[in-house]
């Protein structure tokens, strides 16, 4: 019975693992599979360029001159730049930032957002525009705004940070599941699984931070920096949602690791009036048979041979009274007074 309920004590925390570990693998395939609809959805930023339009042609031109992060000239270049590309087929609809890389498309007449294509997988992956976007041969890249290149080269790092952090989180997640399964025996494995599910928790938190942080603020300067060129940035609301929900996970699976350890030791235990095994507290007395007395309790007759006598074998036992004390124990011998 204890380690049944051993058992149903780690039931929930191995539970809540599991599904830390699906959302997890969830955000890790988001934006890697053209033909799967599910990983189409998942995207950290998506960056809609269907209505690109040279600056120097727009409206918006006016509010160029009113910037006092880049000129008109400058404005104009990176327009020129931009609209070639676009019409060179280098640029895209939009684009889809997930883990490993992005996803492109095109846009239909209908709005929807048709992925036909997905990058290779790259560990430590960070949307670069001007790569991606083929500026970086050209050397059009250093016209973008000062502060889109310092938010850029800041965004380089903290991906590569994230992805660490995500590779870790995952890893341990695994392990605390193998790990967990040593809670069922005792509260010591819950105890180990307990620090593994910190090492887990503390990263798949840091992983939901910092990507929601992260391309927040890429949104922000995609909006704030291009939207005189119709360039247009959504944060994928999915994809930070399930790295949350795997950080929800592992926080409350490490809370009930850590109660497995402390309680449901799984030891069996029966009630008092008949599951417990009674032990024979010491220095008790017990009556035990004469060695004297035979096998059972028998005294021998003994057989007289010159001026000795032996033992020979066992006759009828000898009567005792039950109204006195005075039967033979073989902690008590009385010696006969004589003369009384």
């Amino acid at each position: 019975m204890g380690k049944i309920s051993r058992i149903v004590c780690i039931a929930l925390p191995y539970l809540l693992t599991i599904a830390a570990l699906l959302c997890l693998i969830v955000v890790g395939i988001g934006s890697t599979d053209p033909s799967s609809s599910t990983s189409n959805e998942l995207y950290f930023l998506r960056v809609d360029l269907s209505n690109l339009t040279n600056a120097t042609t727009s409206s918006a031109l006016t509010h160029l001159a009113e910037s006092a992060i880049r000129n008109d000239t400058k404005a104009k270049e990176l327009g020129d730049a931009l609209e070639k590309a676009d019409k060179d087929a280098d640029i895209r609809d939009f684009y889809d930032v997930g883990l490993w890389g992005y996803c492109t498309g095109n846009k239909t007449s209908k709005g929807d957002f048709d992925v036909d294509h997905c990058s290779s997988r790259k560990a430590m992956f960070w949307f670069n525009p001007s790569e991606v976007w083929g500026l970086n041969e050209t050397g059009v890249d250093v016209l973008f705004p000062e502060t889109l290149q310092k938010g850029l080269s800041t965004y380089e790092k903290a991906a590569k940070w994230m992805f660490i952090a995500y590779v870790i989180a995952a890893i341990s997640t695994a392990v605390e599941l193998l790990v967990g399964i040593s809670a069922i025996f005792s509260r010591l494995g819950s105890c180990v699984t307990s620090i593994v599910s910190g090492v887990s928790t503390f990263f798949t938190l840091a992983t939901a931070i910092t990507a929601t942080a992260l391309y927040a603020a890429l949104d922000g300067l995609f909006n704030t920096n291009l939207k005189d060129y119709q360039v247009h940035s959504t944060l994928g609301g999915r994809m930070i949602a399930v790295a949350w929900l795997a950080a929800a996970f592992s926080i409350v699976s490490g809370v009930f690791w850590a109660f497995s350890s402390c309680c449901c030791s799984g030891e069996s235990r029966g009630s008092r009036r008949g599951g417990l095994i009674a032990e024979k507290a010491p220095y008790t007395y017990e009556r035990v048979g004469s060695p004297y007395m035979g096998m059972r309790g028998v005294e021998p007759t003994p057989m007289y041979n010159g001026h000795q006598s032996a033992p020979m074998y066992p006759t009828a036992p000898l009567a005792v009274s039950r109204g006195t004390h005075d039967g033979f124990e073989p902690y008590r011998h009385e010696r006969s007074v004589s003369g009384a």
